[in-house]
């Protein structure tokens, strides 16, 4: 089984337990790491969070001092760069986590809700359904568990897991055993809750001499575990496109399955009017969202907490 099939496959069965699930996101502070499949947990304060907007919330305006009292000037409410503070206003209102007013020739804002606590773990899952073929899954699976953003890890895997697969990897990861078939997971080692309060160290690069590390703080890594659940929250697993073929059949899940590969595709690398099975045809009407927020606490179309309808956004 390929990876994307695999990795699909993994997604919707997480999704169907109503997970929060997302894929191939960046999962470092100061290197180059990306996640095949992130799972949040959802926290107490969920459902604050799924009111306010469907999309992600900037981390400046998340950890500017604008609080839902009394109005701010924006540039005071802001310890970054003013460029990235102007967007992160822009992306705040523009997703109902700010409102904005004019007084005086200046922009004042102000949150509409405080920012919840919305989530309770976060889990990170590298797919590698054939073992016999690792490539650096080692050394990926060590950078994840020495900078510790995810609570646990976990190794997914559609291959017999045998005591050599355990020993090579760390045992702070959790294996997982997947049949896409059928949906049954089998755990053949359970995950270690791994230090995510603390400082760590972030693996960069590792040469035959030399490995490159860097220390990262731990109000550098609540930072990072804030903004990997909030893309999570935002992007979900359907990040593809499907491919423009009548030969496309998506499934009750929404994967791109293919009739004539009799496997799930990759509309950027395997459709073309290249392929042999190639029949042109409009791409499928799938609703992503709707799946999402069918299966999950999700919510594509919030209310929001906008608090005023008038006197917003009036620049002169």
């Amino acid at each position: 089984m390929r990876e994307f099939d695999f990795e699909l496959a993994l997604c919707a069965h997480l999704e169907r337990e109503g997970r929060i699930v997302s894929r191939q996101l960046g999962g470092a502070v100061h290197g180059r790491r990306v996640l095949d499949t992130v799972v949040v947990e959802p926290g107490p304060e969920f459902d604050e969070r799924a009111a306010i907007t469907p999309r992600p919330l900037p981390t400046a305006a998340i950890e500017s001092s604008v609080g839902p009292g009394r109005a701010r000037y924006w540039k005071d409410a802001f310890d970054c760069h003013p460029d990235r503070a102007e967007r992160a206003v822009e992306l705040a209102v523009e997703r109902g986590f700010f409102e904005r007013e004019r007084r005086g020739g200046r922009t004042y804002v102000r949150q509409t809700a405080r920012y919840p606590d919305w989530f309770d773990g976060i889990l990170a899952i590298e797919n590698k359904p054939d073992l016999g073929r690792p490539g650096d899954l080692e050394s990926q699976l060590r950078t994840d568990v020495s900078l510790a953003l995810a609570d646990r890890v976990v190794l997914a895997t559609a291959s017999y897991v045998t005591g050599a697969h355990l020993n090579r990897i760390p045992e702070e990861v959790g294996v997982w055993r997947f049949d896409p078939d059928s949906g049954k997971i089998d755990i053949r080692r359970a995950a270690t809750q791994l230090p995510t309060d603390d400082a760590a160290i972030e693996l960069l690069e590792e040469r035959p001499v030399q490995t490159d590390v860097r220390v990262v703080s731990a109000a550098e890594k609540g930072r990072a575990r804030r903004q990997l659940a909030e893309r999570a929250y935002g992007k979900g697993w359907r990040s593809f496109d499907y491919p423009a073929c009548d030969r496309c059949l998506p499934d009750d899940d929404g994967i791109p399955y293919c009739e004539w590969k009799d496997r799930a595709v990759r509309e950027s690398d395997e459709c073309s009017p290249d392929c042999g099975g190639y029949e042109a045809a409009d791409p499928p009407a799938i609703d992503g969202e709707s799946l999402r927020a069918e299966r999950t606490p999700w919510r594509a179309d919030p209310d929001g907490r906008q608090r005023r309808q008038s006197g917003l956004d009036r620049f002169g």
